[in-house]
């Protein structure tokens, strides 16, 4: 078997903004194994400054992989366990090419089309007539559940935006999740908690910045609505270590990225202490091209988690790659029929 490593560049369609600012493109990387003809290949979805492995020595620790890949998956994703955007490349590519076909990895009635999973529409941050256009759009085209991104503009006008939402639809018919990635300060992140549940959102994310565990968890304790922990999870890698970060903060859900915490074993070692302690959880894309987000939705499907997913960032970009990845009426759907084009990468 031999490995190599590809980088590529993934340009957004229109800058899209978060409370870390604004992106305008998106590097990733992929390792593509070869074995007697069959090839499979995997994604490493790195996140510039929010990603625990953004490194200077992340392309030689996949020069490295690719080197050892006689190792084989296991011994390799326990090597790279302060890389988890890495663990999650590996997972896809050994499963890539043991499959019949280098994108089928978890054949299921997802795969054969004849069922979908639900996901929220994402709401990007921008001003405030940008924002309404997003909102609008996602509504019109069939999404139950929106998030909006919030914490970058006024909060006055965040509010007037979810005022805008409610006086046209209730909690009923539209769920609302909002995504402060850390943008609160630890002092007013109670008062702004209230002045928000009075929409009747399902949910906030990472209303604080992480690696304040304690006022994290005095927050959950105290909150009007939940809190769902994201950024908070990165960088904790053992077992030990998640269980006492769960313990600590208590929060009512935890949001899960492959890329950033470790693959499909790292993903599930959270779920299994999360429903251990009563917390509810979802999956979310990290803005990985159609390749990652494919394997995602996929291996998603499988747990069987009837909430919304994170999983419709396919669209975002200008160079992704055709696949049978749709979204239909606040669905995402897998065209069973429709061809993967991974020319751009020269990946047969």
């Amino acid at each position: 078997m031999t490995a190599t490593y590809k980088k590529y560049l993934l340009n957004f369609k229109r800058p899209s903004g978060t409370s870390r600012g604004i992106l305008t493109e998106k590097e990733t990387w992929f390792i593509i194994l070869e074995k007697e003809g069959k090839k499979g290949i995997g994604e490493c979805g790195i996140l510039r400054t929010l990603s625990i492995d953004d490194r200077p020595d992340y392309e030689e620790k996949l020069k490295w992989v690719c080197e050892n890949i006689h190792l084989g998956k296991d011994k390799l994703w326990e090597a790279m366990l302060e890389f988890p955007s890495i663990q999650f490349g590996i997972e896809q590519a050994f499963l890539s090419l043991e499959a019949e076909n280098p994108f089928l990895l978890f054949p299921s009635y997802f795969t054969k089309t004849e069922k979908s999973i639900f996901i929220n529409g994402l709401v990007w941050m921008g001003d405030e007539v940008f924002m309404k256009e997003q909102i609008d759009e996602k509504l019109a085209t069939g999404f139950k559940c929106i998030k909006l991104k919030i914490g970058a503009i006024d909060f006055q006008k965040e509010l007037d935006l979810l005022r805008f939402i409610r006086a046209n639809f209730d909690a009923k018919t539209i769920e609302i999740r909002v995504d402060a990635n850390g943008a609160f300060g630890l002092n007013e992140a109670l008062g702004k908690l209230n002045q928000l549940s009075g929409f009747e959102l399902h949910s906030i994310e990472q209303p604080i910045a992480k690696n304040n565990a304690g006022r994290m968890a005095e927050l959950c304790k105290t909150t009007p609505f939940p809190i769902a922990l994201d950024e908070e999870l990165i960088g904790v890698f053992s077992l030990e270590e998640k269980e006492a970060l769960l313990k600590k903060i208590k929060p009512q859900y935890v949001i899960l990225k492959p890329s950033l915490v470790g693959g499909f074993r790292g993903t599930k070692e959270w779920i299994d202490l999360a429903e251990k302690f009563g917390i509810g959880w979802w999956i979310t894309s990290a803005l990985e091209s159609n390749i990652g987000l494919n394997a995602i939705a996929q291996w998603t499907y499988t747990l069987q988690n009837p909430m919304p997913q994170g999983l419709g960032t396919g669209g975002l970009y200008t160079n992704n790659f055709d696949c049978p990845l749709e979204v239909k009426n606040g669905q995402l759907w897998y065209e069973k029929d429709k061809i993967w084009d991974t020319s751009k990468l020269n990946f047969e």
